[in-house]
């Protein structure tokens, strides 16, 4: 029933309002005569006053629409409209005045302010009586599923109030660690302590709790998700603020636990101010700007203030989107985008937009990232991976630009894969040409797994956990290392900051996490349980054995000895072996030759003869490829 009233159209609401104050209006007159008169029978005063109690009727019709009324919410009657109600009190009193002196009624004139004074109270207690109704038929609404609120802060108060009028959550308390709130009611709820989550679930079916607790509280907010992991309630996140003030329903704008809460480590704190001075008034072209790496970068770009923003990318959706939502966020400041379509391999066109924009920095984050799908194209691969690195690195060093920063990739260190081996090539080809440039500063990045972006396993997951499961994991022992996207184009923008030249920047991401763990952890925070082995219930993970190429760990360093400390903490520098230039010169001949006859035996053949510790998988079986 709730529903069904909560689904009347507006025009219909605000029908049956106007109705119901112009109705108040002709009561209001009839029982302030018989109240003035100590009469219990109206019949003998409405003979007398039916044409004054007809006219201000209408009257009373017209000022309640004047003053729209019927447009107030019935949820949220507040000061302002019950100051509304007595301002139209009041006209109304002015107004039965007028017509009583106009039509010489012979009605005391105690009787215009009884009319006023009942028009308010009868119009205010329909609207309080309306949403007491609607408050315990919502109640009463089985179909709406009841939520505890974490957090009974400000977030979580308005958390609350909105959510009074939802259509599907209802709120039924809130959770709080802090003692001096516990026992407290609060926006009609109470606040309970965190142990009495269990007893909420078995009393009133709460499967899901809604984390109210600010960004800006991270490791408050961490130590609640590992508390509730595991305990069968889905975990969802108030947005953030600037989220909040776009249009659209609360509820779908609650978010599911993020990549940085799967983490198991702090988030490493790179807010540094030396990166807005590097960056700020500078040229900056970013390749590949349109993937999640190069898209993460464009948006920390902009809080350096750099003069100009030049987006290279050769997916014609990919560009068009980053470049909107640039534009979008940069429309009140003076920050210069400019979106250019192209390919990391066209040699002419990447040195056309190094001259005419005037770049001084290039972030090259273009790369063919995807390690099953690079094995089975190895030439195209290398080409992109390795050719196209060497066409921006070297057009860069003969613009004379200030630096270049490549981004690399953990499985670069005694690759297993085609996709990582490029990358160690390409990262050759950057090391060799510092060798030969003294005023470009050449820098690499090598980054680990980076959660949420695109091929990663969080977005993997939560495809297979939408669909039911199960979620697949190559291996039970698999693991990474794992950093999150702002992490990730964090440290791409410090390497530009602190590079000296030929330098590799790795992240210190404390101790890989296994897949396994990981896949654990999502299902848990999804509100299900594992299936174990044996089991019918629940979400399984299914073990489908190791793609082509894929390592059971990886590595950040090829030589872990020779590392150099950084003015940060948490940046490592090391000192990679590098390239002849004899030997540089034999692998581009080789490589471009096997490229241009699409040989992909001949691009193995380049990559085991130069890639320290690569060694081809044990299986070339294509079908291997399906996740």
């Amino acid at each position: 029933m709730y529903n069904s009233l909560t689904q009347i159209s507006r025009r219909s609401k605000r029908a049956i309002l106007l109705g119901l104050d112009v109705a108040v209006v002709p009561v209001s007159i009839v029982v302030a005569l018989l109240l003035r008169y100590g009469m219990t029978n109206p019949v003998p005063l409405l003979t007398q006053s039916y044409a004054f109690v007809l006219s201000m009727t209408v009257v009373g019709a017209i000022v309640i629409y004047g003053f729209g009324l019927h447009r107030i919410k019935l949820q949220s009657i507040a000061i302002r409209a019950i100051g509304q109600i007595g301002l139209v009190s009041i006209v109304l009193v002015i107004a039965a005045m007028a017509l009583s002196y106009m039509m010489n009624a012979a009605t005391p004139r105690s009787v215009p302010v009884i009319v006023g004074a009942l028009f308010f109270v009868l119009a205010v207690s329909s609207r309080i009586l309306g949403v007491a109704l609607l408050g315990m038929l919502r109640e009463f609404d089985t179909s709406r599923t009841p939520v505890a609120i974490y957090g009974a802060g400000s977030a979580g108060v308005q958390l609350a109030t909105a959510l009074a009028t939802s259509g599907h959550l209802r709120p039924v308390a809130f959770l709080d660690d802090k003692a001096s709130l516990q026992g407290l009611q609060i926006a009609g709820l109470r606040v309970r302590a965190p142990a009495d989550l269990v007893r909420l679930r078995d009393r009133h079916d709460v499967k899901k709790v809604i984390l109210a607790i600010p960004s800006s509280q991270n490791m408050r907010r961490k130590d609640v998700i590992e508390s509730l992991a595991g305990q069968g309630f889905e975990v969802q996140m108030l947005p953030s603020h600037a989220e909040l003030l776009e249009r659209g329903d609360l509820e779908e704008k609650l978010q599911s636990v993020g990549p940085d809460d799967l983490l198991g480590r702090k988030m490493v704190d790179l807010a540094i101010p030396e990166i807005a001075r590097v960056y700020a008034g500078r040229s900056v072209m970013v390749t590949g700007a349109g993937g999640s790496i190069g898209s993460e970068l464009c948006r920390q770009l902009v809080d350096c203030s750099p003069r100009r923003i030049v987006l290279f990318e050769h997916s014609e959706h990919a560009l068009y989107q980053i470049e909107r939502e640039l534009r979008a966020a940069l429309s009140d400041t003076k920050i210069e985008i400019f979106a250019r379509l192209g390919s990391v391999t066209d040699d002419q066109r990447v040195r056309q937009i190094i001259a005419s924009k005037e770049i001084d920095i290039i972030l090259h984050a273009a790369a063919y990232k995807h390690v099953p799908l690079v094995e089975y194209n190895e030439p195209v691969g290398a080409r992109n991976n390795v050719l196209g690195t060497l066409t921006v690195a070297k057009a860069a060093c003969d613009a004379g630009i200030e630096r270049f920063i490549l981004i690399s990739t953990d499985k670069a260190v005694r690759p297993t894969n085609i996709m990582g081996a490029t990358k160690r090539l390409a990262e050759l080809v950057v090391q060799d040409l510092q060798k030969q440039t003294e005023r470009t500063k050449l820098s690499m990045v090598r980054f680990g797994n980076v959660l949420g972006s695109s091929g990663s396993i969080y977005p993997l997951f939560q495809e297979q956990l939408a669909a039911g499961g199960p979620l697949t994991v190559t291996h039970p022992e698999v693991t990474r290392f794992f950093m999150t996207i702002p992490e990730a184009s964090r440290l791409v923008l410090l390497a530009g900051a602190y590079s000296q030249g030929g330098d590799v920047f790795v992240l210190d991401m404390g101790k890989p996490m296994k897949i396994m763990d990981v896949a654990r952890r999502m299902i848990e925070l999804s509100g299900a349980r594992v299936k174990e082995e044996g089991e019918h219930t629940g979400i399984g993970i299914s073990i489908i054995g190791l793609r082509p190429g894929e390592k059971l760990y990886e590595e950040l360093l090829i030589d872990g000895d020779r590392l150099c400390a950084t003015p940060l903490e948490k940046i490592l520098r090391a000192v990679e072996v590098d390239l002849s230039e004899i030997e540089m010169a034999g692998m581009l001949r080789g490589l471009n030759k096997a490229i241009d006859a699409y040989d992909s035996g001949a691009v193995r053949d380049v990559v085991r003869q130069y890639v320290n510790g690569y060694h081809q998988p044990v299986t070339d079986d294509v079908s291997a490829v399906a996740t």
